[in-house]
């Protein structure tokens, strides 16, 4: 079969590589389209290597058709459609995965839909729910509200009764994310995002949980303002690694700082959470209720192109490659 493959200069290409052979527990998927995550482009760079025992090219979530399965795997049959969550190798024609990291296809959804499912919807659910503690009421900050995970986690958190403030850059952005329906969105290229946390405080509205992928200089700032007991929960640090903080706050206010990612967890614990996923938001997948943005899909053998379209920060949803 093909797979995109990393080069030592951090290109890409598209090439020959084995075949997967099945272990116990494991189904074989043709794969019809995989979801480019940033955490494919952290691994292109060097900083994110796939688990041991993953294949050595990145991809994180597919959709695609069962065609194969072990003799001990009894939970799918050949000619399902299905999506998954991968520790890596979804950029590839077929892949091998443990049928506890399978779901059923929503109905409705396409494969490029059903691909932008498992790691972004999981991470979100992951952190809103079981990390987070969301509550329906509650305040929510996701920051970067044009990107991948900002389009799962505001459209989740509204289906499940939070208000949201998100952040962009630029007019643009702000027409973009409309869709969201977040109930504040905050350019944060003419608005000060700690000003606006200060009047929300004042207005009874402070920040009970926060999803930051940026970090930065302003994390701190922004901690004054929120609500007390507040969950502020650390995926990436894009903004920067380093941010002063007023430890008599944090103790004050009884905030948690929380780091958080979905790779660390164990496949045990991942299981759970998909299982936890399907039971508690398919149906809203199939209603319409949550709605999978797709920004654009491109053939595997773009797969550049489509890590490019992160780097710049262009996509407004998910970028999807289509192998099938």
């Amino acid at each position: 079969m093909k797979a995109i493959l990393i080069n030592d200069d951090k290109t890409l290409r598209w090439a020959d590589v084995p075949d997967p052979v099945l272990k116990s527990g494991e189904v074989l998927i043709e794969v019809h389209a995989a979801a480019i995550n940033r955490a494919d482009l952290l691994q292109r760079e060097g900083t994110y290597p796939p688990p041991a025992g993953c294949p050595a090219w990145p991809g994180l979530e597919v959709s695609g058709v069962i065609k194969a399965t072990a003799p001990d795997a009894g939970k799918y049959k050949t000619g399902d459609r299905v999506c998954a969550l991968l520790g890596g190798g979804g950029y590839a024609e077929y892949v091998a995965v443990t049928e506890d990291m399978v779901l059923p296809m929503p109905k409705n959804l396409s494969f490029a839909e059903a691909a932008a499912i498992p790691e972004v919807y999981m991470t979100a659910y992951l952190n809103l729910f079981h990390v987070g503690g969301a509550k329906k009421g509650e305040t929510l900050l996701m920051n970067a509200g044009a990107s991948g995970l900002a389009s799962a986690v505001i459209p989740m958190a509204k289906a499940f009764g939070l208000r949201v403030i998100t952040t962009v850059l630029g007019q643009e952005k702000v027409k973009e994310v409309a869709y969201l329906n977040a109930d504040v969105v905050v350019d944060t290229t003419t608005e000060d995002i700690v000003e606006v946390l200060k009047h929300e405080e004042a207005a009874g509205h402070p920040v009970d949980l926060a999803i930051d992928c940026l970090g930065g200089e302003v994390l701190g700032k922004c901690l004054k303002y929120v609500a007390r007991g507040c969950r502020w929960i650390q995926i990436a640090t894009l903004a920067g690694d380093i941010s002063p903080i007023d430890f008599r706050n944090i103790y004050v206010k009884n905030i948690r700082i929380i780091g958080s990612t979905l790779r660390s967890k164990t496949p045990q614990e991942k299981g759970q959470l998909l299982t936890e996923l399907v039971e508690k938001t398919w149906p809203k997948f199939e209603s319409g209720e949550i709605k999978v943005r797709i920004y654009k899909t491109l053939p595997i053998e773009q797969a550049d192109e489509g890590h490019q379209i992160l780097y710049r920060g262009e996509n407004v949803g998910k970028v999807v490659l289509l192998v099938k």
